[in-house]
């Protein structure tokens, strides 16, 4: 494939709910304004239309409608069909896979495996292919493992730092194995779709180059947030010839006789019609992501509360990866509600007066502390007596929990020292 050969239409498909095979309910075109920008344009087929189940793909962008819809906005790709895309990993995947050829956006949707995020697929037929029945089982983690190994050997290598992977032979891995592990469930870490009789897991493998057990401590996170009454996503750790790995039970897909039914999914960055880059990250808010869910979701009083704690969380444990990637909005029926939390990292930091969140969270911008977080608690739904007795109770589950839920989940003394900084830092309470 080279530049002059990359996709520029593609049709949109999606499994409606309660169904489980998909249907065609658009096309998008990408093409050149007079500006030379690139301009997508999407529009819903008339048959689709005509469904008495049509639901919209989002609750933003592309609602229910005749018109053609168009944006120019991250090269013409909209929100939520980014958003079922392949993240870094699965790009990089990709990127392997078709080895000096110019991608387009549009190839990155097209070449991706069937275990995308949310309801959404793609393709250059009119009518969709049947759905994909075979996913990775857990029984073969090792092997995934392996290959992720492998690949990130390669990155290191190229970037010439020292690759201690060297028993993997390059013979190891084939093309048709790399694309088994994309995914666009969020995040770069190495990971991939398994299956077990409960249904689809997305297990995130360690790194040659972590400095803490990077799934065990996911693990402690996770349950850490629910002991702080935040929803969070079904987790469990798998040990694979010694080495750890997590898997987070894939909230966007329910297992039943007939093959999986699919939430639709957008992620909070096409909610608040934002840019991926951190130099555009002028709608990277809280307080608008609040009032953008307030206006879509069946339940707001409960869905903005939800968000102010995960927010709070996220300072308490310096969360300093906390981007709008890494909130989501999903449907499994008709409405839309905020997804089960994911992606909880705590980041060790040596400042004990400031750290800052990704998003901002008041009226202080990013500070992460207790006066920032509530100066804007009323636009989360809460007077300022709720919102104090919800941070003081967090803070107090985390100071007194945090390392004895790490050392529980399997965690060594070494990596719970490693993070110690993370929790319940001094600045928190600064006036």
């Amino acid at each position: 494939m080279t530049s002059k050969e990359e996709a520029t239409e593609c049709f949109v498909y999606i499994t409606l709910p309660g169904e489980t095979n998909s249907v065609t309910a658009g096309r998008i075109l990408l093409t050149e304004d007079r500006q030379g920008n690139t301009l997508g344009r999407f529009v819903y087929g008339a048959s689709y239309l005509s469904k008495t189940n049509a639901v919209e793909i989002d609750p933003v962008e592309l609602k229910l409608s005749k018109d053609t819809y168009q944006t120019t906005r991250l090269g013409g790709i909209f929100g939520a069909i980014r958003d079922a895309g392949p993240d870094f990993w699965g790009r990089r995947l990709i990127e392997r896979h078709a080895g000096n050829s110019q991608l387009g956006e549009l190839d990155y949707l097209l070449n991706s495996p069937d275990d995308r995020a949310g309801a959404l697929g793609f393709g250059l037929g009119k009518q969709p292919p049947a759905p994909v029945k075979k996913f990775n089982q857990t029984i073969a983690l090792q092997t995934l493992q392996m290959l992720a190994d492998k690949l990130i050997q390669d990155e290191l290598v190229e970037l010439g730092e020292s690759a201690p992977l060297g028993k993997y032979r390059h013979e190891a891995i084939q093309t048709e194995e790399l694309l088994l592990l994309g995914t666009s469930m969020g995040g770069a870490r190495p990971k991939a779709v398994v299956e077990d009789e409960t249904g689809l897991w997305v297990a995130k493998f360690n790194r040659p180059d972590d400095r803490w057990n990077n799934p065990r401590i996911e693990q402690a996170m996770l349950e850490l947030a629910r002991k702080c009454g935040i929803n969070t996503a079904k987790s469990r750790i798998e040990t694979v010839a010694g080495q750890d790995v997590l898997l987070v039970q894939r909230f966007d897909r329910e297992k039943t006789s007939a093959g999986y039914l699919r939430a639709r999914m957008i992620s909070a960055l096409t909610l608040l019609r934002a840019q991926d880059s951190a130099q555009q990250r002028d709608r990277w808010s809280y307080i608008l992501l609040s009032e953008e869910l307030r206006r879509v979701v069946e339940e707001p009083k409960k869905d903005a509360a939800e968000l102010f704690r995960r927010m709070c969380f996220n300072a308490l444990i310096s969360n300093l990866d906390d981007h709008p990637r890494n909130h989501a909005l999903i449907a499994m029926d008709h409405k839309w509600k905020l997804s089960p939390a994911y992606d909880l990292t705590p980041t060790p930091a040596i400042s004990i007066e400031r750290r800052d969140l990704a998003m901002t969270c008041g009226d202080l911008g990013r500070l992460a502390n207790q006066k920032n977080l509530l100066s804007q608690c009323t636009r989360f739904l809460l007077d300022q007596a709720e919102a104090i007795a919800i941070i003081s109770e967090m803070q107090k589950q985390v100071h007194s929990s945090w390392y004895n839920i790490v050392r529980a989940t399997g965690a060594s003394e070494r990596d719970a020292e490693s993070i110690k900084s993370a929790f319940d830092y001094e600045g928190f309470n600064y006036s």
